[in-house]
């Protein structure tokens, strides 16, 4: 008899970060992690993880919303399901739940983990099988300091950790953010990539006189400089500047990826399994944004272990990520809640091993950091 889903469990975890981490609408001293523990009749359990940025200042979902639209309208659509209709539930949550793309992609990844270990294989294998064991991944520097960040990145670059560095701007004037990039990257000079990310922080005009700015400046790539739902702006601007730029907020899922490439734009696209419902929206979104000529990028959410290894297994499967990826959340944090933490080295990460995500949980790291119920 096939395997059915038992039990859904979701626990809040928060996570001390190494620094304060500066974007333009938050500072972040803490990470809070929606954990999924999806059981299934065969007694194999799938792990999967909802995570935002900075409670409701980055979008819609919060980590306490995740919890409980989960608990209380999608986990009861699933309970009792079989467990490796993986297609069928997904279009089950979405005729019956609008939105919630996080908490969706926390479900998908445990299905996907448990029909990866029930099945002896890993997430990317479902996936169709990974292209690389071994991905890039950039340093964020968002300290706030321009002498912390070079020296940051310095350090990051003597222990072969990163080799591109991204600067979250946008809370400050333009000059002066524009002064703190050009300072970092004139200090590293041609041995480091330096890009950054303004989180729709400017309007059009202001983001003119920016990004010509930070063109002269060196940096090679400009993410989300305006409102998100400015496309014709973004278009306006990406037709302007050698520089290219990075949609990500602009970019959810593969209905938004064809409005850009009809509207004209030109960039390149942040690929989230977070905003895009589950790593399998993700690679929709790439498959539309690869025949449109846009450069891939693979992006976070800052999650933990789990959503990063997630990732991981989805960004394994594409020919070329043009721009690298991001997935550094795990290092973002003081401490872990997995057995085995991912391997970051030679400015990457490896591909987790072993069927689904390749992880297994610290039950004491688990307890310690989880909110009580």
């Amino acid at each position: 008899m096939p395997a059915v889903i038992e039990s859904i469990e979701t626990l809040l975890v928060d996570l001390p970060t190494i620094r304060p981490h500066k974007l333009s609408m938050t500072t972040m001293a803490c990470q809070t992690l929606v954990i999924v523990r999806m059981r299934h009749s065969d007694g194999i359990e799938g792990l999967g993880e909802g995570t935002t940025i900075g409670g409701l200042s980055y979008g819609p979902e919060s980590p306490e919303s995740i919890k409980l639209h989960i608990d209380t309208y999608l986990a009861p659509l699933l309970i009792g399901e079989p467990s490796g209709a993986i297609n069928h539930l997904r279009a089950r949550l979405d005729s019956q739940a609008r939105g919630n793309a996080i908490a969706k992609s926390a479900l998908e990844t445990a299905l996907l983990d448990a029909q990866g270990k029930r099945l002896g294989v890993s997430v990317a294998t479902l996936l169709g099988g990974s292209r690389h064991v071994h991905l890039p991944v950039l340093w964020t520097l968002a300290s706030g300091d321009t002498r912390k960040d070079i020296d940051e990145a310095e350090q990051r670059l003597n222990d072969r950790r990163h080799c591109d560095f991204k600067l979250k701007i946008g809370a400050n004037a333009v000059d002066e953010d524009v002064r703190h990039v050009a300072a970092i990257k004139a200090a590293l000079g041609d041995r480091a990539g330096v890009r950054v990310d303004v989180n729709q922080a400017w309007d059009e005009a202001t983001a003119v006189r920016g990004i010509a700015a930070l063109q002269d400046a060196g940096v090679e790539l400009i993410e989300q400089p305006i409102p998100a739902r400015d496309h014709d702006g973004l278009v306006r601007l990406a037709d302007r500047f050698r520089v290219p730029l990075l949609a990500d907020e602009a970019v959810a899922d593969a209905r938004d990826g064809m409005t850009l490439a009809t509207a004209g734009f030109s960039g390149a696209v942040a690929l989230k399994i977070a905003k895009s419902a589950g790593p399998r929206g993700a690679l929709a979104l790439a498959e539309v944004a690869r025949a449109a000529g846009h450069g891939l990028y693979g992006g976070t959410m800052l999650e933990g272990t789990i959503g990063t290894a997630a990732s991981l297994h989805a960004w394994s499967t594409l020919g070329e990520l043009r721009w690298g990826t991001e997935m550094f959340g795990p290092l973002l944090l003081r401490d872990d809640i997995v057995t085995t933490p991912l391997d970051y080295h030679e400015f990457g990460v490896d591909l987790p091993s072993g069927p689904g995500l390749g992880l297994a949980l610290d039950e004491d790291k688990l307890a310690h950091y989880a909110r009580p119920a």
